[in-house]
């Protein structure tokens, strides 16, 4: 099989590789779609192994397919794997992280906070930027016959961490919600903020991703480029600041910006991957009772249900992609999410 390879310094490779074959306990799925994610990028300019090892993932060095949002079909199944478990042809979303399967975390569809360690598909092991991918059977999640493989490969990073962010503040109808940075998690929050019912400010940098944020529901947007986010969200909310706000760019100015712009007694969530920000604790947080919540990604049972909102909400998930690409097209499809000015891009089969 064929499977695109990020070798560190903007240089991605197709390559052949065997075709898997499952092993206890597991399945290979044949891939319908990958997404392109944010934090991709990270792993695309890096250095190889460098990223891996700045995130706490180790550091070595071994180029690994790449491509950690899979949606496909399974073609097969390993030793111990009940049918009843995944059937042949059953469409599949992939929760990309295994770890040790018996700890309280695994248990609970949270293997990415496995403390005996984890391996993430696309990162560590091989992802799916592939025409086949082998992964543990308990990481699978069945994809609603309603939403295509495009939109399960979104739900599987970028729209389920907006999604579980959104969920974990507790975000209701009618609150203020300002989302720094409009890519891929950016947008998805954006979208399904305004599904959720509530007021969205849209901010970032570039024109093409804010003319998509408005597209996407957004009430107000703010290009912070040029103008003062803080005064801009103080003067949108009548003094008051936001409810609630998202930061998803890992930029330290603007996870400043989002914990200062929310209200007294508001939330601020960072779900941006590195980096860091300085923050001036006692103004910032204690004096207003600020929350600031970290938020990893999702759980598989967080996956499904996100699957089903935007199914029971008819959202139209395909909006997000302004990009559809052929595995061969990997290193121009990556010169250009690195622009940071497109949507969000997916590979199709």
């Amino acid at each position: 099989m064929r499977g695109a390879v990020f070798l560190g310094n903007r240089k991605i490779e197709i390559r052949n590789f065997p075709d898997p074959t499952p092993g206890p306990g597991e399945v290979v799925i044949q891939m319908k779609a990958s997404g392109m994610c944010g934090s991709d990028l990270k792993f695309y300019r890096s250095p190889p192994g460098e990223a891996q090892k700045a995130l706490g993932l180790g550091g070595n060095a071994e180029p690994f397919i790449a491509g950690h949002e899979p949606c496909g079909v399974v073609v097969a199944r390993g030793p111990g794997v009940a049918e009843r478990d995944a059937p042949i042809g059953q469409r599949v979303m992939d929760h990309h992280y295994s770890g040790c399967g018996v700890c309280k975390h695994c248990r609970v569809g949270w293997s990415q906070l496995c403390r005996a360690g984890i391996t993430v598909y696309g990162v560590t092991a091989h992802g799916g930027h592939a025409e086949y991918l082998k992964v543990p059977a308990r990481t699978l999640v069945p994809l609603p016959e309603e939403l295509s493989f495009a939109e399960g490969a979104a739900v599987a990073c970028g729209t389920g961490t907006a999604f579980s962010a959104l969920k974990r503040m507790k975000l209701c109808g009618g609150d203020t919600l300002a989302v720094f940075g409009q890519g891929p998690v950016g947008l998805s929050a954006t979208l399904l903020g305004a599904a959720m019912g509530a007021r969205v400010i849209a901010i970032e940098t570039s024109p093409e991703r804010l003319k998509l944020a408005r597209e996407f529901g957004a009430s107000e947007v703010i290009d912070a480029s040029r103008e003062d986010v803080l005064r801009t969200i103080l003067e949108k909310t009548k003094g008051e600041g936001a409810d609630f706000s998202l930061e998803c760019s890992s930029a330290s100015s603007a996870r400043q910006a989002a914990v200062r712009c929310v209200k007294t007694w508001g939330t601020t969530c960072f779900v941006g991957e590195g980096g860091d920000v300085k923050l001036d604790v006692s103004p910032d947080l204690l004096r207003r009772q600020v929350t600031l919540i970290g938020s990893w990604t999702f759980s598989a049972m967080g996956m499904a249900e996100c699957a089903r909102f935007i199914d029971d909400n008819d959202i139209d998930l395909e909006r997000i992609f302004s990009h559809r690409w052929k595995l061969e097209q990997a290193a121009e499809a990556y010169r250009s999410f690195d622009t940071q000015s497109t949507g969000k891009g997916v590979f199709l089969w």
